[in-house]
């Protein structure tokens, strides 16, 4: 394999494969990871319960068969009520972690809705327990050998860009740099990756059509009619700064994994090549980039 290719990694929503109900045509695991080994892709992220295998042995061999290794998993869970404690829940994840041999759990504050349309604002008490709980949640995972970092996402609990500050500020976790939802949220993710590297341990580059994003901020669009107009792009294609991005992060010797997402819709099997084919263009676009920076 290129070894410019080593550390780039797929996710199963960019070939439409989504936890939200109703999010669209469902490809199978099949496809979308046969489809990541053709590309050069060196691993995957695990996908929304039921994708792959939930037997950790079954899901390692299935890996495995198509020479891709876990990265681990984009995990929703409620921080900040204080009524419900998270940690039964990812203690429990974790154990799949073990057996997969999977480093990251890529958490995001889920609102505890359906979906991503909507939330609801987020209170003092509502913020102490959420700093706590990802703290908690960071040891936890520390302990068991896998690195936690938080994914700032549109529709959830962090979102914006004071918001994430907020999280550097009052909490030790890592964060994972999507740099889509954080350009849509009003975050410039080349400016994040600049200012704390050295928070970074985990990324997700997706590319956005800013005209779009800003339909979403002001609330003309909807998160999910927005990605169903093409608001991700191929990587290269967008308003986000891959290059300067890349460089920040190299500049302190990210060793982390670079995971391709393009939130896609689907309505049906797609005729053609269908997703892969952005896929392809982003890895190859990517691949340009880290070689470059050698």
């Amino acid at each position: 394999m290129n070894t410019s290719r080593d550390k780039i990694a797929g996710a199963p929503i960019s070939w439409g494969v989504c936890e939200v109900p109703g999010w669209g045509y469902q490809l199978s695991p099949d496809r979308v990871l046969t489809e990541m080994q053709q590309v050069g892709l060196a691993a995957t992220e695990f996908g929304p319960d039921g994708f792959l295998p939930a037997d950790p042995a079954a899901m390692a061999e299935f890996l495995a068969s198509r020479h891709l290794t876990a990265v681990g998993g984009f995990t929703p869970v409620v921080l900040h009520e204080a009524g419900h404690d998270p940690v039964p829940e990812i203690d429990g994840l974790l154990d799949s972690y073990d057996a997969s041999h999977a480093g990251v759990l890529v958490l995001s504050a889920a609102t505890g809705q359906d979906g991503y349309d909507t939330r609801p604002d987020l209170d003092e008490a509502g913020w102490a327990t959420l700093l706590t709980n990802l703290d908690r949640l960071a040891s936890l995972a520390a302990a068991r050998g896998v690195r936690a970092v938080l994914h700032p996402h549109v529709g959830t609990m962090i979102e914006r860009g004071p918001e994430v500050q907020r999280v550097l500020e009052g909490s030790t976790i890592s964060l994972c740099l999507d740099t889509g939802h954080l350009l849509i949220g009003g975050t410039d993710p080349a400016e994040l990756a600049r200012q704390a590297p050295d928070r970074v341990a985990h990324t997700h580059f997706k590319d956005v059509n800013d005209q779009i994003a800003a339909q979403v901020r002001s609330g003309r669009l909807t998160y999910t009619e927005a990605v169903g107009r093409g608001m991700y792009r191929p990587l290269g294609s967008g308003d986000v700064d891959f290059a300067a991005i890349v460089g920040h992060l190299r500049s302190r010797d990210y060793g982390g994994w670079y995971v391709l997402e393009q939130d896609t819709i689907l309505t049906e099997e797609p005729r053609g090549e269908g997703p892969v084919a952005d896929v392809r263009q982003s890895a190859d676009y990517l691949c340009t980039l880290l070689t470059a920076g050698r």
